[in-house]
């Protein structure tokens, strides 16, 4: 039996990923499909684990949206491996949640669905290259093709990965 050598992971870098949402469905949206219907929504991306706190929550009608979130990259022998406090780790990868749902008159923010930004759907060299520039890229719409807000695992070519800065 012959000793295999594993390779150890790469040093750690920053890494600054953007997250460029146009076509934002409106604070309200009627029913429609399997869409229940609501008002006063909002969105924003989820921390990791706690579906409660959100970072940069914004109406559903404004007229784009923009998120940043601090992150690290390892290069390791599967790949860049990104963390941070925003990104989700679960069986079948790693990725980044953008939450909707209504916003009460206390401010209560109630999630009614989560569009999953998977960091599998992007090429390997995209991954490396943002791991090098230290800056990952995402641009997408937010609202579905029934006006809806978007949801579900978001896939190229409705999102757009690429290593440049925002």
């Amino acid at each position: 039996m012959g000793h295999m050598e594993i390779p150890a992971a790469g040093p750690q870098s920053r890494m600054q990923i953007h997250i460029e949402g146009s076509h934002l469905p409106g604070r309200t949206c009627g029913p429609g499909g399997d869409f229940a219907g609501y008002e006063n929504i909002h969105v924003g991306v989820q921390r990791k684990d706690r579906p409660d706190e959100l970072f940069g929550l914004l109406p559903g009608d404004a007229p784009s949206a923009s998120w940043t979130l601090d992150c690290t990259a390892v290069a390791t022998a599967e790949g860049v491996e990104i963390g941070g406090p925003y990104v989700q780790n679960r069986l079948g990868g790693r990725f980044v949640y953008l939450s909707w749902g209504t916003v009460d008159e206390n401010g209560l923010f109630s999630m009614f669905r989560r569009a999953k930004l998977m960091f599998a759907d992007i090429g390997a060299d995209v991954l490396e290259a943002a791991a090098r520039s230290g800056h990952l890229t995402a641009r997408l719409p937010l609202s579905d093709a029934k006006g809806q807000p978007l949801c579900a695992r978001v896939r190229p070519p409705v999102i757009e990965w690429s290593a440049a800065a925002a």
